[in-house]
């Protein structure tokens, strides 16, 4: 991990109910102080490959509360019906290859992943909101229009306090699914 502060290491291990791979850096903070997204190391290590294999998501949004009404948008169609306004809108579909080379070119500065897609379905379709709303809360607004778009469908998922304390220990979490993920049966790419 690079320079992360050991709380918020341990707030989105409490978000995500395990340690997270290929921690960078905190991406956007959520109102409440909490890391809500975090940048990921481009490739991430793992036993059979101590190289490291691709990681498709740059941006990992974390907060279970966030996560969890995104997976009721995405349950409700939106991917499908932005997906439809990107063949038929040419000013969108321009606007979101601009986030897909925006998305691109972060993630080279990283590290260049040749030939490796961007995320979230960029630049033809929506395949994951999480990663959409990722992108726009870590790029900021006016940089990937799905995202923005979806950001703003969203309840304040902070207004009842933290998904989790500081320390980590899940003190608050009042939010996600049946097994305490936060995430919606749809997952981010990559499952950080």
């Amino acid at each position: 991990m690079n320079s992360v502060e050991r709380k918020d290491v341990a707030a989105v291990e409490a978000q995500l109910g395990r340690t997270p791979r290929g921690l960078r850096a905190v991406a956007h903070r959520c109102p409440c102080g909490n890391p809500d997204v975090v940048e990921t190391a481009p490739r991430i290590k793992t036993e059979r490959n101590p190289d490291g294999e691709p990681f498709p998501t740059l941006y990992y949004l974390t907060c279970p509360r966030a996560a969890s009404a995104i997976g009721s948008l995405e349950g409700g169609g939106l991917m499908a019906e932005m997906t439809e306004r990107l063949a038929t809108d040419p000013e969108l579909a321009a606007a979101y290859r601009a986030a897909h080379e925006d998305y691109l070119r972060r993630r080279d500065a990283i590290e260049i992943l040749p030939g490796f897609p961007s995320a979230g379905g960029m630049p033809d379709r929506v395949k994951c909101l999480h990663v959409l709303v990722a992108h726009s809360l870590a790029a900021g607004p006016g940089v990937n229009p799905l995202g923005d778009e979806a950001l703003a469908l969203l309840p304040q998922w902070w207004r009842s306090g933290p998904c989790v304390n500081a320390c980590g220990d899940g003190a608050g979490e009042a939010a996600g699914d049946a097994a305490g993920t936060g995430e919606s049966e749809h997952t981010q790419e990559g499952e950080q």
